[in-house]
């Protein structure tokens, strides 16, 4: 059998681009906080208060992943947890102050790398391309959960 044109693989060039976007995030933006990280931390600032669950639905993570970001990011005191009044069992995540700190330093060196990443293409190129891999990604989640196209929420 002949060898395949991975050029043609999807997969190939997603794995391509993500170890691009890997090395230049380590190299622009941070060593020590990672990309998914940063997501939850975005997450958090946005909609302070949040759930763990809550949060990996924002930011597309699934329940062990964002468990392992949440534990980091607490322990690091960029997240506090706080018990919900209403419901004893379930934590509320919120940034610190020095969470909030690294979001603003963190937000400024990601816009640039995102500019250096998508550098070979036009503006109007970027809007399609990442409108085009967003729309690839939400089908590739519902294909994880197959499911979630049919349930509605009550």
């Amino acid at each position: 059998m002949a060898a395949v044109d991975l050029s043609t693989h999807p997969g190939h060039l997603a794995r391509r681009l993500q170890q691009a976007h890997h090395l230049l995030w380590n190299a622009m933006v941070s060593e020590e906080i990672t990309s998914p990280q940063f997501a939850v931390l975005n997450a958090l600032i946005a909609e302070p208060g949040l759930d763990q669950r809550g949060v990996g639905e924002r930011v597309r993570l699934d329940r062990s992943t964002v468990a392992d970001v949440v534990g980091r990011l607490t322990r690091r005191d960029l997240l506090d947890k706080v018990r919900d009044p209403q419901d004893g069992r379930r934590a509320l995540l919120r940034p610190t102050a020095e969470g909030r700190r690294v979001h603003r330093r963190l937000t400024v060196r990601a816009a640039r790398m995102n500019e250096v990443l998508l550098a070979p293409l036009a503006d109007e190129e970027r809007a399609l391309f990442l409108g085009l891999i967003q729309r690839v990604a939400d089908a590739a989640e519902r294909l994880r959960d197959p499911l979630a196209e049919t349930v509605t929420p009550s």
